[in-house]
């Protein structure tokens, strides 16, 4: 059961416990819960961001989107392109699998996705354009240095009126597991709006956020206290509402606000509300072999957080959407940047802390959305920022790479099963249709939004519309 409370303050804020004092704590902590969609922002403030931000039904088609970035540059060999063919100094170190479409196979990590194949699509041809680290398909000048979330969120709103839950969310490790090390943002700040500002931030659980620990929302007593004026302006709305029919209104709003919170938004992070035994299937944790994942690598605190957290991160992203989020990343922390050096595992033995788990995790979600009707419903984009290179180094590793990278799209109202462009003899560019970054944006909005809509929607900042109507969505 998820339970809010006060709790004093700690040496460690991220870690807090204490029991419900009383009503007004419990309203305070809603408040913070909510951050009334996510941005800490007044009540007249939201109710007037809610007033041009939710715009006409008619611009949002019924779908979300959970973007798993690969943190790190995942190389396309040893997971959708394995190049058999090509001398060994080139070829997938882990070798390749067949997978349910005939004549295509993956590398050998990935037996549950190989199995799947014919339900999602494959992109061998996508190009990031360079090999720096950073987060350019998710956040980049073309989309306006802000999380693609926030782009959705500047044209859906914030919040969704009838539901109160924040439509842009941000999952980091410690949504789920507490002890996770704090989010890695040296390379791109996946909670950045840019210059849509704060208020279309992506709200972010956990640990060190809104504070999600042993299944339960956290909330210390501390990031309650900024809050009292408005609390006086909520206590003030039912008194105040005779006098003023339009504050009438606002208070139904909030009313309603504040029961879709208790029962609904809290409810949708609480990972207890589902069946232990899918909560089981999700877990990766028990698969990921935390306990044998070599320490000389300086990277194996984040091998352990991904390890144990993709599988639940990806549970909680589903929860989400199927309860109004628009947008949901999920990133679980550095891991896909395998040089083989003092910080990096070669690919083979990378493969088994990163990719095993990734390939668990994301084939228990398809089935779950598959088994849930959701495959409409929900668009999962899997990729990096970038790809690597063709030929294996010394230590048996591979470098940055960004003329190519790994793709995966499932659902969304996409179809399935299409191998989407090739790649040369050495797998180091494409050899037939280039997929670039503005055009992965374009088949995300074109999922989402009637673009022709917004396109005409007053009120919306040209720049946006501009940042939602770029590249040519993928065909298939």
């Amino acid at each position: 059961m998820l339970r809010f409370f006060n709790a004093p303050p700690s040496h460690h804020p991220s870690f807090h416990r204490g029991p419900i004092k009383s009503n007004a704590a419990t309203r305070r902590e809603f408040l913070r819960v909510g951050a009334l969609g996510g941005t800490g922002l007044g009540l007249s403030q939201l109710l007037q961001l809610q007033a041009r931000g939710n715009f006409e039904p008619s611009l949002l088609k019924d779908r979300s989107v959970i973007f798993l970035f690969m943190h790190g540059g995942p190389s396309q060999y040893e997971t959708f392109d394995p190049k058999m063919e090509a001398p060994t100094s080139i070829r997938s170190m882990t070798g390749e699998i067949p997978t349910s479409i005939p004549g295509v196979t993956f590398g050998s990590t990935f037996e549950q996705l190989a199995k799947r194949a014919h339900l999602f699509n494959i992109v061998r041809s996508f190009v990031t354009g360079d090999g720096n680290h950073d987060i350019k398909p998710i956040m980049s000048d073309r989309t306006l240095r802000a999380n693609m979330g926030s782009i959705y969120s500047r044209i859906a709103g914030p919040t969704r009126t009838e539901t109160a839950m924040p439509t842009n969310v941000t999952l980091f490790p410690r949504a789920v597991r507490e002890q996770a090390g704090p989010a890695i943002k040296s390379f791109g700040d996946f909670e950045s709006a840019g210059p849509l500002g704060a208020a279309y931030s992506p709200f972010v659980p956990g640990a060190g956020a809104n504070l999600q620990q042993d299944l339960r929302l956290n909330i210390p007593q501390s990031r309650l206290e900024d809050r009292k004026a408005l609390l006086a302006q909520l206590d003030s709305l039912k008194r105040l509402a005779d006098a003023s029919p339009s504050v009438a209104g606002t208070t139904a709003l909030q009313n309603q606000a504040f029961e879709t919170l208790v029962s609904g938004v809290a409810q949708a992070f609480d990972l207890s509300e589902e069946d232990p035994q899918l909560i089981e299937k999700y877990d990766t944790e028990k698969r990921a072999q935390i306990e044998k994942i070599d320490k000389k690598w300086n990277n194996h605190p984040h091998y352990t957080d991904h390890g144990a957290s993709i599988g639940k991160l990806l549970l909680l992203a589903r929860r989400l959407c199927e309860r109004g989020a628009g947008f949901v990343t999920v990133t679980t922390s550095f891991v896909w940047d395998m040089h083989a050096d003092i910080n990096n595992a070669p690919m083979r033995e990378g493969m088994g802390y990163v990719g095993a788990p990734f390939d668990h995790a994301v084939a228990t979600l398809i089935d779950d959305m598959e088994a849930r009707g959701l495959r409409d419903k929900i668009l999962l984009v899997c990729c990096g920022e970038m790809g690597r290179t063709p030929k294996v180094n010394p230590g048996g590793g591979r470098d940055h790479w960004g003329e190519i990278a790994p793709l995966l799209l499932y659902g969304g109202g996409l179809p399935s099963g299409h191998v989407v462009g090739q790649s040369n003899r050495e797998g180091s560019a494409p050899s037939s249709d280039p997929i670039r970054i503005p055009d992965l944006i374009a088949t995300i909005m074109d999922s989402l939004f009637y673009l022709d809509q917004v396109r005409l929607q007053r009120g919306l900042p040209r720049t946006v519309i501009d940042a939602a109507s770029q590249g040519t969505p993928i065909r298939w």
